[in-house]
């Protein structure tokens, strides 16, 4: 008699509780088949269900990119106020503000959403596919293409791609730490589970966001999307990724121009008020000072600024998945990385095969042949290397059952059979092998006791890695009377010899590390390999005298001592995959910015911990999906290219943000002391909205602008204290020149309101624009080039601001002609501007050298 907790009530949705039914009914319920969907009948599913995704629509997040160009208080206000000056019968200066402000908001629209398509073009480049049986034949496809009904394949690596039931498994494991916090796999297998058990008790079931850490199954989908147990959660919770750094910095940056602005607009508003001017504009007009103190257009600047750069890394075949990575990419001043594939070939060859007491013999070549062929779970380098030297002998025999490996035995059984005998064969780490043997077998067939040979064995065992070699253990063992195997039949095995494997550094790897070390970038190894193996690649890459730190040592130590001997350390050997991570830690707990490259199983958590997780485009679901950029080639090289220009992007985001607010604070802190002494408004509302959207012009093309080479040299890391000096001495500067303006307009020209408005407005922007060459560089500006567009942009609005005055929109904006006298004193005023800006500029960096030099 059945449990009566396994047979659900019958009006529970089955697919709200799958786990507690039959497979039969789970069938009938989606209407599936063993032999998969058809492609016309999941198409059809796909309409019913959407895309197997958490994302909203591209329309509606369009909309709402287009609706947060509004969601700044200080614009909204403005706009406010704007609706009641409209109402009060000054609807000309209302239309005015209203069009800025749209043109404004409409090239931050632009320029976001055509940032964001160019990103999404270069993710479909590494997006998550899944084995699934369609038209009763396998195929991939997007992870996202899949809906209910679908029977998917899965293997060690592989992400989840929905919530789904076991049909068939061979010893599956899955990580499901997300869901129960456990740190082990849980094993998963057919059958039913009562209806009441909670998740990690689901034990024939897998959810979408887990992943297969060894074994192979088949499952047939149940639930997708928003419908799965991850979806729920994400609904729950909102689920958003921390912080980085550079998103850290941004915020701290949003809140210190909050602080100025509201004390500035106070003062102001003020000062205006007590000298009675019209209450509604000099409400106006501190409102246009705030909105002018605030980068509008940051958010859109560092979009475009981060989509460029993701553009032009992905040329160097670097691709981006989360664009605020790119400044840690920069910053990063360690990289972890496994050698094979980085630092070697990662193309692995058979060196030998000897038997039990080291002598050349083939026979341990043809059992780890008919091991690597026969099994079916992950394919690695080390089976594509036997299968390769090793004939078709190996072919007379055929896979029957299969025990897959694992990070803990660190062995994969294979029960085969030639049609006469069938035997089952180990492959795996030498200790892990002999573990199991407790015998040994040579080539003419005599059999001893393993413990009369262990030291012989490991002595072999240490002359092969010593030179530099991968040694793998074989055994085997007759298997009568059954068909499958367990790793209870992993005892009384026969040691049969190793088999060595080498894998050469890659050409000119040498001068990749020297570069990467003249970068600031220091390199340190990361291998499960043994210490003599480690210690071997890294003299051969050119580290002399490695200092290296095993696994056993990593167990002893405490997380203290850890910190204090992880930044010395070049090589870290026999490391376990839950240890790689601790040692991350330790690295960031002394102040770097920590980049890990990993493409395995066993990686994920290692690169979720890194600042920076870096993956290969060749490399298991698992750790693409954990990898903030991912590698369309496994080479250093490749990675170095993308660190410059991840270095370029953030130096080109630093100079906006050095320009606006260096150039509009000054502008600000000017208009604040001008409404103490003159008896009209410095500059109208509208005149205000004009400077800070013709400044912005130039600003805008900052993403394609040249960086000195000595910005791409280091690393450098978002400084808030850096910026807030910045912003201080050059604001300040800034408006002394204003000031000297003011002199110039009211003491020689004698300037009534409109001329002295007019006037300001002209040496603000042609100013504020210049400047921008002087201060995007820490050269002298004639020593650096600036970017086509930027300088264009620059000259063009230079050549349109002295025009506009005499121009038909002058009356728009209340601007009068001015005398070619003016131009003349403006001429010689940005002259003295620019150049005591380059004084400044010198002395600047020479006292911030002299800061960090004292560090």
């Amino acid at each position: 008699m059945k449990d009566r907790n396994t047979e659900p009530n019958a009006e529970n949705n089955i697919k709200t509780f799958f786990w507690a039914y039959p497979t039969e009914k789970i069938f009938a319920e989606l209407q599936a088949a063993k032999t998969g969907l058809s492609t016309e009948e999941a198409e059809k599913r796909r309409k019913i269900y959407g895309s197997n995704s958490f994302k909203k629509s591209t329309s509606y997040n369009g909309l709402l990119l287009f609706l947060g160009q509004f969601k700044s208080p200080l614009t909204l206000i403005l706009l406010a106020a704007a609706v009641v000056s409209f109402y009060l019968n000054d609807k000309t200066d209302a239309y005015i503000i209203f069009t800025i402000i749209f043109i404004s908001s409409m090239l931050g629209f632009w320029q976001e959403k055509g940032a964001s398509g160019a990103v999404n073009k270069l993710l479909e480049m590494v997006k998550l596919t899944a084995t699934v049986l369609r038209d009763n034949k396998e195929t991939e496809i997007a992870v996202d293409e899949i809906v209910p009904g679908d029977i998917i394949v899965l293997h060690a690596g592989d992400v989840v791609p929905g919530d789904g039931l076991i049909l068939e498994s061979n010893e599956l494991f899955a990580d499901e730490a997300a869901f129960t916090g456990e740190t082990f796999p849980a094993e998963k297998k057919a059958g039913i589970v009562k209806q009441d058990a909670t998740l990690g008790q689901r034990s024939n079931s897998v959810f979408m966001g887990s992943h297969i850490i060894s074994g192979t199954a088949q499952i047939i989908i149940v639930n997708t999307g928003l419908s799965t147990e991850f979806g729920a959660i994400s609904k729950r919770l909102k689920i958003s990724q921390p912080e980085t750094d550079f998103e850290k910095g941004i915020r701290h940056f949003g809140y210190m121009l909050m602080e100025i602005t509201l004390i500035l607009v106070v003062i102001i508003l003020g000062i205006n008020l007590l000298l009675q001017k019209p209450v509604l504009d000099s409400f106006l007009f501190a409102l246009a000072i705030a909105v002018g103190l605030t980068p509008q257009l940051l958010p859109a600047i560092i979009s475009i600024n981060l989509a460029k750069g993701a553009r032009k890394m992905a040329n160097v075949q670097v691709i981006v998945k989360k664009l605020s990575a790119i400044e840690n990419f920069g910053s990063m001043n360690i990289l972890c990385s496994d050698k094979t594939g980085t630092i070697t070939l990662g193309k692995v060859k058979v060196q030998g095969s000897y038997d039990a007491e080291g002598k050349e013999s083939k026979l341990p070549l043809f059992y780890a042949g008919v091991n690597a062929n026969c099994q079916k779970g992950f394919r690695n380098p080390i089976d594509e290397a036997i299968n390769e030297v090793n004939t078709n002998d190996v072919k007379t025999y055929i896979p029957v059952n299969e025990i897959p490996y694992d990070f803990i035995r660190k062995r994969l059984s294979i029960l085969a059979t030639d049609g006469n005998n069938q035997i089952m064969v180990c492959k795996g780490a030498l200790k892990n092998i002999l573990e199991i043997c407790s015998q040994m077998e040579v080539a003419d067939g005599k059999v001893t006791p393993i413990a009369d040979a262990v030291n012989i064995i490991e002595e072999k065992y240490k002359e092969f890695s010593a030179l530099g070699f991968r040694t793998l253990g074989i055994a085997t063992k007759t298997i009568k009377d059954k068909n499958t195997i367990t790793k209870e039949d992993e005892k009384e095995m026969a040691f049969r010899g190793f088999i060595t494997l080498y894998d050469p550094p890659k050409p000119g790897i040498q001068n990749t590390i020297t570069e990467l070390r003249a970068m600031g970038i220091t390199l340190k190894m990361i291998t499960g390999d043994n210490a003599l193996v480690a210690k071997q690649v890294s003299e051969s890459i050119g580290i002399k005298t490695p200092v290296i730190l095993t696994g056993d040592d990593l167990r002893k130590m405490s997380d203290a001592a850890l910190v204090q001997k992880a930044g010395s350390t070049d090589v870290f050997a026999e490391i376990e995959p839950n240890q790689k991570e601790r040692i991350i830690l330790a690295l960031r707990k002394n102040n770097n910015v920590v980049g890990y490259m990993g493409d395995g199983i066993n990686d994920a958590t290692a690169l979720h911990t890194a600042d920076i997780g870096i993956s290969v485009a060749t490399a298991v679901d698992v750790a693409k999906e954990a990898a903030d950029i991912v590698l369309l080639n496994n080479d250093l090289e490749v990675l170095i290219n993308g660190v410059k220009e991840g270095r370029i992007t953030f130096a080109n985001t630093l100079k906006y943000i050095f320009m606006a607010t260096s150039a509009n604070f000054g502008n600000m802190f000017s208009m604040a002391g001008a409404s103490a002494f003159l008896s009209f408004l410095p500059l109208l509302p509208k005149q205000i909205l004009l400077t800070n959207l013709l400044t912005d012009f130039p600003e805008m093309t900052i993403s394609t602008d040249n960086v000195d080479e000595g910005l791409i040299n280091l690393p450098r890391k978002w400084d808030i204290s850096f910026i807030r000096k910045f912003m201080l001495v050059f604001g300040i500067l800034s408006s002394v020149f204003d000031y000297i303006t003011f002199g110039v307009l009211l003491g020689i020209l004698k300037a009534k309101e409109s001329e002295f408005q007019t006037g300001w407005f002209v040496e603000s922007v042609v100013s504020a624009t210049l400047i921008v060459l002087v201060i995007r560089t820490r050269k002298m500006f004639l020593r650096s080039k600036p970017g086509k567009y930027l300088l264009l942009t620059t000259i063009l609005i230079v050549l349109a601001t002295l025009a506009l005055p005499f121009s038909p929109f002058a009356r728009v904006f209340n601007f009068v002609p001015l005398p070619f006298s003016f131009y003349a004193a403006v001429l010689i005023i940005v002259a003295c501007y620019i150049w005591m800006a380059e004084v400044a500029k010198r002395l600047f960096y020479a006292y911030i050298d002299k800061r960090q030099l004292r560090r």
